[in-house]
């Protein structure tokens, strides 16, 4: 009896023990970063690795329980909430807004916004631009200079959105404003499509994998491409040669964000857990961990030397302005994209 009773009593202590479910991206809490927050806040974390695809999925079958914080991408959250209404608005009077990058949290806030509240506090960023050899640095600054004959047969790109996205920026038009008119965005995927079929013959190939683009690069096979910012940063660190460049027409942006799903048991330790890894000196741990920087205001002074200078070399004020933040993609325009981007991959 009295084994019963003890097992009962600490069945239920465990039962009351303070938890903080978190569905995230790889890196995204490193291990030592979640034993210090255990440490200083006697909150248990336990992390589920995830991808867009599969948060949608998990938080949608629960009606948004099952977890306490998500971190869904900027762009895949306004049109999941309005289909299935599993996120709850942020209290942005309970987020350490001076720890953020105003810019981020405002593009943030800007693509999470329904109904008059904001839905998304940003966490990790990356880009996609340029990595570029320094024998065709002069030639190559951006999306469409892929095209120039001076690189012909040196340049790879993947047959994927972000080039469509990339290449109209570069061709003077504005793809995002005109996501609300189709026939406008249309007209301008007419264009992006023609650059790119006269574009094949510069194409060495077109990389569907990362390991396989990085692999093009170094044996120097390619001598350009537009890819994302910290395969650049990585093979910078391996050859200085190579580095990656925030085009003319500006990088792409994605962001990943914090969203506390609509039936959270411990929204305080989501609270708690933001504030406490968007701390400059926490974010620089993500940082090195991930490859990709943070919305932490200043958390590059406490990065790794190589990756802090990489950064610094590819980003000036100007640049991280310059940059293009993904909205969220209206229905229809996906499926108008795919038929482009098949057209472009037939064509001789």
């Amino acid at each position: 009896m009295l084994s019963a009773t003890l097992a009962a009593g600490s069945f239920s202590g465990a039962a009351l023990a303070e938890e903080l479910r978190l569905i995230t991206w790889g890196g995204y809490a490193p291990d030592d970063v979640v034993a210090q927050f255990e440490k200083e806040t006697g909150i248990d974390v336990k992390v589920t690795l995830s991808n867009n695809e599969d948060m949608i999925s998990k938080l949608r079958a629960t009606g948004g329980a099952g977890f306490d914080l998500a971190q869904p991408s900027q762009d895949r959250i306004v049109g999941v909430q309005r289909q299935f209404n599993i996120y709850k608005p942020v209290d942005f009077s309970r987020i350490n807004t001076d720890n953020l990058q105003s810019s981020m949290v405002k593009a943030t806030q800007n693509s999470t916004e329904l109904d008059g509240k904001y839905y998304g506090v940003p966490s990790v960023w990356g880009t996609s631009g340029l990595i570029v050899h320094s024998s065709v640095s002069d030639t190559v600054e951006d999306y469409t200079d892929l095209c120039d004959p001076a690189v012909a047969n040196e340049v790879s790109y993947r047959l994927k959105r972000p080039t469509l996205i990339g290449f109209a920026f570069a061709l003077g038009m504005d793809p995002f404003e005109a996501y609300n008119d189709r026939d406008q965005y249309q007209s301008i995927m007419a264009k992006v499509e023609d650059k790119l079929i006269d574009c094949k013959s510069n194409v060495k190939t077109y990389w569907t994998g990362g390991d396989q683009l990085l692999a093009l690069l170094r044996t120097g096979e390619v001598k350009a491409a537009m890819a994302w910012d910290a395969g650049g940063w990585k093979l910078n660190a391996e050859n200085p040669e190579i580095r990656f460049v925030a085009p003319e027409s500006g990088a792409l942006g994605w962001i990943d964000t914090f969203a506390i799903p609509r039936r959270s048991d411990n929204e305080e330790a989501a609270y708690k857990w933001i504030n406490f890894v968007m701390q400059p000196e926490i974010a620089a741990k993500i940082t090195n961990a991930s490859g990709n920087f943070t919305a932490s205001r200043g958390a590059d002074e406490f990065v790794k030397a190589e990756l802090r200078d990489a950064y610094r070399a590819s980003f000036n004020d100007q640049a991280i302005n310059n940059i293009k933040w993904y909205p969220p993609v209206p229905p229809g325009l996906e499926t108008m994209e795919g038929q482009v981007l098949d057209r472009v991959q037939a064509a001789n």
